[in-house]
């Protein structure tokens, strides 16, 4: 028997991407693979049933994962998809471990295997499968043009009949993969760019760009590439340096985020009043409480007349290449482990072990069983 593998349509509020596109489907398929995929599940993307030709098309979602041996998503199932998945089968996508303790339970109780890719271990073997730095690289692009639109200045400078047009000056508050995507457009776009980031690392790769790098002399490099949450004093210590260049900026954009835990507030009220009349913000932290202290996740708000956004999904706001970029790294991380038709995984591949969230019916990864409360 074929590995038996399921797609079906996504259906979280604003979700417009697909876990599978026909290039990867096609990959798969000659591992062995059987399809079958919820009709119109890519239509969203912008993938016709047509462009998936050797696909089986299924009217919903009992048809499709009905003796599936593997679910591709994007975010996680809903209770109702758990229930209708085959116990013992596996899951992998976007899972949002830290966030639901009764999904997990039921995940669980159908004995599911579920792979949660937020958990990748930060390893150079892993990049190709990363996908949080893909969709990242989606949502700093979708920042920059948000910023750019928004914005009551050109970004580049302009030289007219009437005179010249001085650049905007925008300046980026996190220089992970989101945030370099965020300088590297707005730099396209013709900005005078800054940014900041708490990690070390980060100023030669923010030079690299062209940007200039804001110096508080905060350093808080972390464990796997990410930044450490910082001490009292040096909270106090960057927002003092930072509300500088926060002031003199005509956009701000923030991507700073700690994974599982909430956003942390680097742009404060009083900052913000500090800002220019008419300044922009774009919190990319908003859907895990912002970066910017008066941020609305979903909503534009005006404080102090300086315009504060909080973006939702940005990656889904350009489907077609964060689907493409998606599928692939669920390939990547797949497509060793896929033997003669089968998974057969490696349970102490450190990539399989560090990404796995449950298994046989037990929550396996420490940090979400501490996070949950298990024992």
């Amino acid at each position: 028997m074929p590995l038996n593998i399921a797609v079906v349509r996504e259906r979280a509020s604003g979700e417009r991407r697909v876990a599978l596109v026909p290039e990867t489907a096609r990959k798969f398929m000659a591992l062995g693979a059987a399809i079958r995929m919820e009709q119109s599940a890519g239509s969203e993307s912008h993938f016709l049933d047509s462009d998936y030709p050797e696909v089986q098309a299924v009217p919903g979602i009992a048809e499709a994962y009905g003796g599936a041996d593997l679910v591709l998503r994007v975010t996680p199932p809903s209770a109702e998809e758990i229930a209708a998945m085959p116990e013992g089968s596996t899951l992998i996508g976007l899972l949002k471990p830290f966030e639901d303790p009764a999904r997990l339970a039921a995940l669980n109780a159908r004995r599911i295997t579920a792979f949660a890719l937020e958990l990748l271990p930060r390893i150079s073997r892993a990049q190709s499968m990363d996908a949080l730095s893909s969709q990242a690289s989606c949502a700093g692009y979708q920042c920059g043009l948000i910023a750019a639109a928004r914005c009551t200045k050109f970004f580049p400078m302009l030289t007219t009949a009437a005179g010249t047009i001085r650049p905007a000056r925008v300046l980026v508050i996190g220089a992970g993969v989101a945030g370099l995507q965020a300088i590297a457009t707005c730099k396209r776009l013709g900005a005078m760019v800054e940014a900041y980031d708490v990690r070390a690392a980060a100023k030669e790769q923010i030079e690299s760009l062209g940007a200039k790098f804001v110096d508080t002399g905060v350093s808080a490099d972390g464990a796997g590439g990410y930044a450490r949450e910082l001490s009292a004093e040096e909270k106090a210590r960057q927002a003092e340096r930072l509300a500088k260049a926060v002031a003199q900026a005509d956009v701000v954009i923030t991507t700073a985020a700690i994974p599982g835990k909430k956003a942390p507030v680097i742009v404060t009220t009083d900052m913000i009043k500090g800002m220019k009349y008419g300044a922009v913000i774009v919190d990319m932290a908003a859907e895990s409480g912002g970066n910017c202290a008066l941020t609305q996740p979903g909503e534009h708000v005006v404080a102090n007349d300086v315009n504060i956004h909080g973006p939702l999904n940005l990656a889904s706001r350009m489907p077609t290449h964060a689907s493409e970029l998606y599928a692939k790294n669920l390939y990547n991380f797949l497509s060793p482990w896929i033997k003669e038709g089968r998974l057969a995984f490696d349970w102490e591949d450190e990539v399989v072990a560090g990404t796995l969230l449950c298994r046989d019916g037990k929550t396996t990864h420490n940090g979400v069983r501490q996070a949950m409360g298990e024992a």
